[in-house]
């Protein structure tokens, strides 16, 4: 089960944060700098969709990071990989497997990265969404800590602490966007008609 406090990891004072968009990275980064650890944002999402949607979350991200004085890293975007990544599932309901399957992807990828710059710990705001199984997250982010070895999973409830609030205070802040669905066009689906 998900810590319900905000724990540091004993000796991480870096880490990788896999961030999907800046409203739900926003407050984890207020509350990791406060609190000793410095993170650097891998903005990885190629499940969203169209790509004038992903443009503008990537942007918002990366001029949050740059305002704080963050490194703040793009990942490749290649939805048709992603889509065959996760073929057979696009009628799987929200929280289902293609999600499921989502998390894995983007989650491994995070960990190679954390590696690659010789970071110990990643950890993601995905575990900040109430639109999101907090359960799933955790699965994803264990089976990524296990395919790269040497690299841990930071496992948090990143809507605890006050966190949630804050995120909303500093949305308005920050004038963020602030997207209607997960980012994928299954779950556009879901929450609006397709244009």
């Amino acid at each position: 089960m998900k810590k319900e406090t905000i724990v540091v990891p004993e000796g991480c004072n870096e880490v990788l944060l896999h961030a999907c968009c800046a409203p739900c990275s926003s407050a984890i980064v207020e509350w990791m700098l406060t609190n000793g650890v410095r993170p650097t944002i891998f903005y990885y999402n190629p499940n969203i969709f169209p790509r004038e949607e992903y443009e503008i979350r990537k942007n918002e991200s990366k001029r949050h990071a740059e305002s704080l004085g963050l490194t703040w890293i793009d990942g490749d975007y290649n939805h048709e990989q992603w889509r065959q990544d996760v073929c057979g599932l696009e009628n799987e309901p929200e929280r289902g497997k293609r999600c499921e399957q989502c998390f894995i992807l983007r989650l491994t990828v995070a960990a190679r990265k954390a590696k690659e710059l010789g970071l110990q710990y990643f950890t993601t705001t995905l575990a900040s969404s109430r639109w999101k199984s907090l359960e799933q997250i955790e699965q994803a982010g264990h089976l990524a800590e296990q395919a790269v070895e040497g690299i841990t999973f930071w496992d948090q409830n990143w809507r605890k602490g006050g966190l949630q609030e804050r995120r909303n205070q500093l949305l308005k802040e920050f004038d963020f966007y602030n997207q209607q669905y997960c980012g994928c066009e299954f779950s556009q689906r879901q929450f609006q008609p397709l244009k």
